[in-house]
């Protein structure tokens, strides 16, 4: 039993390693998570619903799981060879595609979400 739990500990430790990693060298991904931040406090500040929470969280796990492969893919394209290739650019292009349609859902989410409390709030302001 012992043996699963350190190679549970260890895998656990890489994920870390690697969102940590991506925060800390990727600029995106400390944009994604200034955004989110930003995010959570509008939800708190508006008492948002829970499940409209569950949206919300939704879309920033989306977001940043979405950056993450696309770290990965940018990585590993980049590890394997240091030539412009076509197929190399089309893999990385398609990678960043996915962190686009993963925001533009994310930015959607927020705006019904958030934006009709936030309306509520400046019209009886």
């Amino acid at each position: 039993m012992s043996g699963w739990r350190s190679r549970e500990a260890r895998a656990f430790r890489s994920a870390w390693a690697g969102l940590i990693g991506a925060l800390r060298d990727e600029r995106h991904m400390r944009f994604h998570a200034v955004a989110a931040t930003v995010v959570i406090l509008l939800g708190l500040w508006l008492e948002v619903s829970r499940t409209d929470w569950l949206w919300l969280l939704l879309a920033i796990a989306g977001v940043w799981s979405a950056e993450l492969f696309n770290t990965a893919i940018e990585r590993t394209v980049d590890r394997i060879s240091t030539e412009t290739h076509s197929l190399a650019r089309a893999a990385k292009d398609s990678a960043a595609g996915a962190v686009l349609v993963m925001a533009i859902f994310a930015l959607a989410v927020g705006l019904i979400v958030l934006g009709p409390p936030m309306w509520r709030m400046i019209v009886h302001a």
